[in-house]
């Protein structure tokens, strides 16, 4: 079933909808959003209104100040509304519409949304439920996954060649994003080149220069003369029409995939601005292909610095570069961390992603309020405590240290790598408080099940020897 436009509403969903942007102009965002939510339950297929509430929402909740104790209900809400998605998708759609307008990032309602959209027969508006979650982390695999099972639904093959590539980007062993992304690019291929309407071969050779073109962009990689092809046929058009977007976009990816990271950079950063930053996808890429380079940067430091002794005459300058590069990645990290938290403020595994990169970059005072937090998120519960542990024993709060530590190692059973983690750092903490025999007893618990964890194996045997 298609969506609806602007031109099919009747008149009274018309004047709704020219109240909506007025309001959303006049930067009334509350009261626009409620008159899209009422559009939307009178025709939940026009997706241009569907777009517009969204971007309402996330524009309003960046603005909104939350209290740091506030509790998201959205879990039993969404519940809720997945009870109804098999009896009514579309009363489904509806109350999840309502989670999604103090939350509009949130990840289960959107998927939810999905499955509302998909069982009324509205992939298009599944497709834009995928799209939201992907502005708010480009990298989620799952979702990119399911975007591509949407797109090959609704036969848009270009579209998902582009998701594919997207995951193979992402990882390149991917054994489905590989064999899904060569039959989407012969799918699109087949109909870009009139596989099915063709009378003879000469019908589909008529523009051989096209025909290359096309069959170059359908690839999942391109290569060296091909890629270069690419980017001057790109520009060329990009002279043309300068504020098209995905042409900018375009000259971001190929530039990318020709590992030239600084020009990529400049044309990403170029189609955020464009869009005035409304597309987190690309601010989010900027930011990856910048850590990307420090990385480079990073790595040929050390390898530097590896193979050569204190009294080289560069060794005091690039250890200082190397120094100044992981400040600069460690501040790129967080400040993204901290935007999305920004965004979405309930989002407990974001505030542990935020509070772990903090401790990477030796800011515990700052980090503790976060992991404090990130402990009521049952999927990272025992990581944070690990990190909060580790942020109390640098603090010098060594009491609270074991604390933290010895309750997180009550919680796992099994001497997994996360216990052993834990077990080692509680062992560190006795160490400093003097207490010998507990740090010694830490050390032994991961020497019976991992004899080559860290330095378990020389601590045990050393204290072994002194007795000898």
């Amino acid at each position: 079933m298609a969506v609806k436009t602007e031109k099919e509403l009747n008149e009274t969903q018309r004047n709704l909808w020219l109240k909506a942007v007025a309001a959303v102009e006049l930067r009334n965002l509350g009261y626009a959003i409620s008159l899209l939510q009422e559009i939307l339950k009178q025709e939940p297929r026009f997706l241009t209104g569907r777009q517009l509430l969204r971007r309402t929402e996330v524009t309003k909740n960046k603005s909104t100040k939350r209290s740091f104790f506030n509790i998201s209900t959205a879990p039993i809400a969404v519940m809720k509304a997945q009870r109804e998605i098999k009896k009514d998708p579309k009363r489904a759609a509806e109350m999840l519409e309502k989670v999604l307008e103090d939350e509009p990032y949130n990840r289960q309602a959107n998927l939810a949304l999905k499955e509302a959209a998909t069982a009324a027969g509205w992939p298009e508006i599944g497709v834009f439920a995928l799209r939201t979650l992907l502005e708010e982390n480009p990298r989620d695999a799952k979702v990119l996954h399911e975007l591509g099972r949407l797109y090959r639904e609704l036969g848009e093959n270009d579209q998902e060649v582009e998701v594919y590539n997207q995951i193979i980007e992402l990882n390149p062993l991917d054994a489905e994003a590989l064999r899904r992304g060569k039959d989407a690019a012969a799918h699109a291929s087949m109909k870009s080149g009139g596989w099915t309407q063709a009378e003879s071969y000469r019908d589909l050779i008529k523009d051989k220069e096209m025909a290359i073109s096309l069959e170059q962009q359908s690839r999942i990689r391109l290569t060296g003369e091909s890629l270069e092809q690419q980017i001057a046929e790109t520009h060329a058009r990009h002279k043309a029409e300068p504020k098209n977007v995905d042409l900018v976009r375009r000259l971001g990816v190929l530039n990318e995939e020709k590992e030239d990271l600084e020009a990529a950079i400049g044309w990403y950063q170029c189609a955020a601005d464009l869009t005035k930053g409304a597309d987190t996808g690309l601010v989010r890429k900027v930011s990856d292909l910048k850590i990307k380079c420090l990385e480079r940067e990073i790595a040929a430091h050390e390898e530097f610095l590896s193979t050569r002794n204190a009294a080289h005459e560069l060794h005091a300058k690039k250890s200082e570069e190397l120094k100044a590069a992981k400040a600069k990645r460690a501040e790129i990290l967080i400040a993204d961390a901290r935007e999305r938290v920004a965004r979405n403020p309930t989002d407990l595994q974001l505030r542990f992603e935020l509070g772990e990169h903090l401790v990477s970059a030796r800011r515990f005072r700052e980090a503790v309020p976060e992991l404090q937090r990130a402990r009521q998120n049952p999927h990272a519960r025992l990581k944070a405590m690990n990190l909060l542990g580790c942020c109390y024993g640098q603090l010098g709060m060594l009491d609270l240290a074991t604390k933290q530590l010895e309750q997180a190692s009550k919680e796992i059973l099994s001497m997994d790598a996360v216990k052993k983690e834990i077990v080692y750092n509680l062992g560190l903490v006795y160490e400093r408080m003097g207490d010998r025999e507990k740090s010694l007893a830490c050390m032994k618990q991961i020497y019976e099940v991992e004899h080559g964890y860290k330095d378990v194996a020389f601590r045990v045997e050393s204290s072994r020897a002194e007795y000898l």
